[in-house]
């Protein structure tokens, strides 16, 4: 377990420096993340490595990992009220903007894959054996 955490923490590391050397504006532990995935996908480690049982320990106590975020919103409170209508059109805005570019994904992934969904079977109805 602790070489597994070990690992984790030294790719998390590895993506703030590979970020500040380079200027990248992405988060070190996001670069360190596609470094430690790109690692895993060349090395073929399977489900019982210490990495793994890290994560999966990790993944346990997940609600854990947002008491610090919740702390921040309430210390800025404040802010949030009286930038309530900015937030809100932010977030419904980034929302929908998302929603849409999932959807766009979805249907140029079907065109790319020559398998549009007018070809796929229909679901049964419900209730029907």
């Amino acid at each position: 377990m602790i070489l597994g955490i070990t690992w984790l923490v030294a790719f998390q590391l590895l993506g703030e420096l590979v970020v500040r050397l380079a200027g990248l504006p992405v988060p070190g532990p996001v670069a360190g993340m596609l470094l430690l995935f790109v690692v895993l996908r060349l090395r073929r480690y399977d489900d019982e490595g210490s990495i793994v049982r890290a994560g999966t320990a990790l993944l346990r106590h997940l609600q854990l990992f947002f008491v610090p975020a919740g702390v921040g919103v309430v210390t800025m409170l404040a802010v949030i009220g009286r930038d309530a209508l900015p937030i809100a059109v932010s977030l419904l805005g980034s929302w929908l903007l998302a929603l849409a570019v999932v959807g766009w994904g979805a249907v140029g992934l079907e065109r790319l894959l020559g398998r549009p969904s007018d070809d796929l079977p229909a679901a049964p109805a419900p209730g029907a054996r």
